[in-house]
C-alpha cells in the first residue's frame, strides 16, 4: 500500500501545546458534560490549538465583518487540490459538489435523494451511533451488516444484506463509514471496488461518510475515496475538514457525487446550502489549502499516542484487547475479559473518573467495548489509563 505524503515542515506536535488547566477553560460539550474531576476522552474533539492558517482566516473575516452567507466554490476547489496531492485523486469534479451544513446533515439529505420513507439503510456495526439516530429520525429503517471478526467489511454478509434489502422491489441505500469509526479501519481499493460491484448488482445506492479521510495516522496506510474506485459512478460522498483540523464548531461540509449521481445531487433543495456557516466555509478552506503541515504534525502525535496506548494497556490493563487502527484518532477497546458488564464506560466513569464513549450505541458488537479519544497529550492519556486500571481494584 502506498503511504500518504506528509508535510510536517517543522511544526511542533499540537497535542503538546495546551495544559489541562487551559483545556478546562473550554466550554464545548467535551469539557462541560462531566464534572471537573473527570478526564474527558470520549467525544471526537482534539486537545490542541487550531492551525494558524485557520485562525488567520477566521480572524481576518471577523476584522472585516465578513460574516454573511457562503458563496462560491473555493471550499470544493481546496478539497480537490488536497485530494489530488494527498490521495492521488485527480477526478474530484468541483461541479459535482454542494456545500451542506455538516456531514451528518449532508448524509440525511443524500439519503433523502435516493430512498423513500420506510426504505432500508444498511450500516456496518459497530459503527458511529448517529447513523442509527439520524436514519431512524428521517423515517428510514436501519439494517445491520456487521463487520467480520477482523473488524473489516464482510462482503459475504453485505451481499446477503443487499439482496434481502431489495427483495421486495423497493429502494435501499448503504451508509458506508470510511475510514471506519470506531475501529479506525482504512478500507482498501479492492474492498471498495467490491462494495461498488455489489451495490450495482443489487441496485443499492452508496452514501459514503468520509469525514475522517484526512486522519490516516498509520504511516503505511492511504485513504481511498469511494468515488475514485471503478463502479462507484452512482455513489455519493460527504467530506469535511471538521475532524482533521478540529473544526466541529465551525459548520461546513461538502457533498460529492459520482458522474452517475450528478442528477441526484442537482435535486437537493437549494435551501440546504443556506445551512453552512460562511465562517465555517472560510475555516475549512484555509485548513485544506494551507494547513497540511499542522495536520501532519497532529497525525504524528496521534500515531505516537496509539503506540503509547498499546504499551500502557499491556502494562496496566492486559485484559483489554486493542487492535490499533490505521485512521481516526479513536481507539476501540474490547473490555469483555474484565467482567465489567455490557457498559464498561459506566464503570470507568464512576470509579475511575474517566469519560469514554460507551460501546452500546455503536450497535451489534458494541457491548463490552469502549471508545477512547487519542487526540490528547501523552500525559493525559497516561493518567487516563492509570485511572482505568485503578477502577478495577
Amino acid at each position: 500500500m502506498t503511504s500518504t505524503p506528509r508535510d510536517q515542515a517543522g511544526e511542533p506536535n499540537p497535542l503538546h501545546a495546551l495544559t489541562l488547566d487551559e483545556l478546562r477553560r473550554r466550554t464545548s460539550m467535551k469539557w462541560r458534560t462531566h464534572p471537573a474531576d473527570v478526564l474527558p476522552l470520549w467525544v471526537a474533539e482534539m486537545d490542541a490549538p487550531l492551525a494558524r492558517p485557520v485562525v488567520r482566516a477566521v480572524t481576518e473575516a471577523m476584522e472585516l465583518g465578513d460574516t454573511g452567507y457562503p458563496f462560491g466554490s473555493a471550499y470544493a476547489e481546496a478539497l480537490a487540490a488536497f485530494a489530488g496531492k494527498r490521495w492521488g485523486w485527480d477526478d474530484l469534479a468541483v461541479g459535482r459538489t454542494a456545500i451542506v451544513p455538516d456531514v451528518m446533515l449532508g448524509v440525511v439529505e443524500m439519503l433523502r435523494l435516493v430512498t423513500d420513507p420506510g426504505d432500508p439503510v444498511i450500516v456496518n456495526p459497530p459503527v458511529y451511533p448517529p447513523f442509527y439516530a439520524f436514519v431512524t429520525h428521517m423515517d428510514r429503517r436501519v439494517v445491520e451488516a456487521p463487520l467480520d471478526p477482523g473488524l473489516r467489511i464482510d462482503l459475504g454478509v453485505l451481499e446477503e444484506t443487499f439482496r434481502r434489502a431489495v427483495a421486495g422491489g423497493g429502494r435501499a441505500a448503504y451508509l458506508l463509514c470510511s475510514p471506519h469509526n470506531p475501529t479506525g479501519t482504512v478500507h482498501t481499493a479492492d474492498e471498495l471496488a467490491a462494495v461498488a460491484a455489489l451495490a450495482e448488482r443489487h441496485g443499492v445506492r452508496v452514501v459514503a461518510d468520509e469525514i475522517h479521510a484526512p486522519v490516516v495516522t498509520a504511516p503505511d496506510a492511504r485513504f481511498v475515496p469511494y468515488l475514485s474506485v471503478p463502479g462507484a459512478e452512482r455513489g455519493l460522498a460527504l467530506m469535511s475538514a471538521s475532524k482533521g483540523w478540529n473544526l466541529a464548531g465551525l459548520k461546513a461540509a461538502l457533498a460529492l457525487a459520482g458522474p452517475g449521481a450528478a442528477a441526484d445531487l442537482a435535486r437537493m433543495p437549494e435551501e440546504v446550502g443556506h445551512g453552512p456557516s460562511h465562517i465555517g466555509v472560510l475555516a475549512h478552506t484555509a485548513a485544506l489549502r494551507d494547513g497540511t503541515a499542522w495536520l501532519d504534525a497532529v497525525l504524528a502525535g496521534i500515531d505516537e499516542n496509539r503506540r503509547l496506548l498499546t504499551a500502557l494497556l499491556a502494562e496496566r490493563l492486559p485484559g483489554v484487547v486493542h487492535r490499533p487502527g490505521e485512521a481516526t484518532y479513536l481507539a476501540w477497546l474490547d473490555c469483555r475479559a474484565l467482567d465489567l458488564g455490557d457498559d464498561p464506560a459506566e464503570v470507568f466513569l464512576g470509579r475511575g473518573r474517566v469519560a469514554l464513549s460507551s460501546g452500546l450505541p455503536f450497535g451489534s458488537g458494541g457491548a463490552g467495548h469502549v471508545r477512547l479519544n487519542l487526540a490528547t497529550s501523552p500525559e493525559v492519556l497516561t493518567e487516563a489509563v492509570g485511572r482505568m486500571a485503578a477502577a478495577l481494584r
